[in-house]
């Protein structure tokens, strides 16, 4: 049967929640989907702060329960910006009902989840429903095109990969007990929240996977400010009354990978100044290249087939409209933002449901990193010992 429409419910309010809704708008704007594409329904418990986000993305319906979006006949998608430990309800429930379904990361809170979800991924496959997990970052242009000068041959043979994804917003100690330093919300900390991107981007530049891990955990501080909703009314601010963090604040971890190379992985949200410096580099027999998030429209690369020409690595402006995704935006040389990797993640998402085909990255992509996650954690709480990946 032909699609006519994609009409979308996105579950959520918050960051994630506005960076996705903004990006179904941009993505009908800049790139031809083929069928309208609209965002009709925001589902929030808090019924008074989902209709204010609603009235300013002028998104017509709010419903403070997931099950009612599922069951509206006339959504057909929904896009889960919840926190992971409402992930497996919403995302198995949406595809049982039919619906296709984009899922933030990680794709849940624990490896037997994310199975679950897989499952559920499988059997709406079977029927047609698409399902896909969101680890933007794929779709930032530079990070695109140094994946194609991986597979184009250009590094050689994949030896060493380098990668850390640095933040500094909870180094202070009075930072209020937000739902992201709750393990039962959130799974873990910075080692799902951020190292599970670039746990996602080594995959998915080098198509390396990795095979065994040895890693430490942190948590520096043991305890915050709870918010007001967590004391009965009394604010965080200058309160005494605190709660403990239960998950992690800072991950490392080593790696091997199942082409040989060598990877080390570092995530922390304690590393001041650093805001959301997510870096990755690769080096091969041939050549190198290498990534920061805060130059985002930059890749350097370097060219060991031509040592005497390239004395160092070279600053590659990533905003030609040959380059991946750039060509729909401005002209050469005028850089995009983070919000644009969302616009890419929701234009692949349409055209390949369009298309029948299956999105990238998979719930199954979404449930190999679940693992990686998994390990670190049980490598960490058993004297970094190595702890090998299936």
């Amino acid at each position: 049967m032909t699609i006519q429409k994609l009409d979308v419910a996105v579950a959520g309010y918050a960051f994630m929640g506005r960076v996705h809704s903004a990006g179904w708008a941009q993505a009908a704007k800049f790139f031809d989907l083929g069928v309208p594409v609209n965002v009709t329904t925001v589902v929030g418990r808090n019924r008074a702060a989902a209709q204010e986000f609603a009235d300013r993305f002028g998104i017509p319906n709010v419903v403070t329960d997931w099950r009612e979006a599922v069951a509206d006949p006339s959504i057909d998608v929904v896009d889960v910006c919840t926190p992971g430990d409402s992930h497996v309800d919403i995302a198995i429930g949406a595809l049982e009902a039919g619906k296709h379904v984009i899922c933030e990361k990680p794709l849940a809170n624990t490896v037997e989840g994310a199975e679950r979800m897989v499952a559920a991924a499988e059997a709406a496959k079977a029927r047609g429903v698409r399902s896909m997990v969101g680890f933007s970052y794929r779709r930032t242009p530079a990070l695109a095109y140094a994946r194609k000068l991986v597979q184009d041959g250009r590094i050689g043979d994949v030896r060493h990969i380098r990668a850390v994804y640095l933040q500094d917003w909870i180094a202070d100690p009075e930072f209020p007990l937000v739902w992201r330093l709750d393990k039962e919300a959130a799974g873990s900390g910075a080692l799902g929240d951020i190292g599970a991107h670039i746990i996602d981007l080594a995959a998915f530049v080098t198509g390396h996977r990795l095979t065994g891990v040895s890693g430490l955990t942190e948590t520096f501080v043991k305890s915050r400010p709870k918010l007001a909703s967590q004391t009965g009314g009394l604010s965080a601010q200058g309160g005494t009354e605190r709660g403990e963090v239960t998950v992690d604040d800072a991950a490392v971890f080593i790696a091997r990978t199942d082409q040989g190379a060598l990877a080390t992985f570092e995530a922390t949200r304690f590393a001041l100044g650093r805001r959301n410096a997510m870096r990755i580099e690769v080096n091969g027999s041939k050549g190198s290249l290498a990534f920061d998030f805060e130059r985002m429209n930059e890749l350097e690369f370097y060219d060991g087939a031509n040592p005497d020409v390239e004395a160092g690595f070279r600053r590659v402006l990533v905003t030609e409209p040959d380059h991946p995704y750039t060509g729909a935006w401005w002209p050469a040389g005028h850089g995009l933002g983070y919000e644009h990797t969302f616009t890419h993640e929701i234009r692949d998402f349409v055209v390949d449901v369009l298309a029948g085909r299956d999105p990238e990255p998979s719930f199954a992509d979404g449930l190999a990193v679940q693992k990686v996650l998994a390990a670190v954690e049980d490598s960490a709480v058993n004297s970094s010992r190595w702890t090998p990946l299936g």
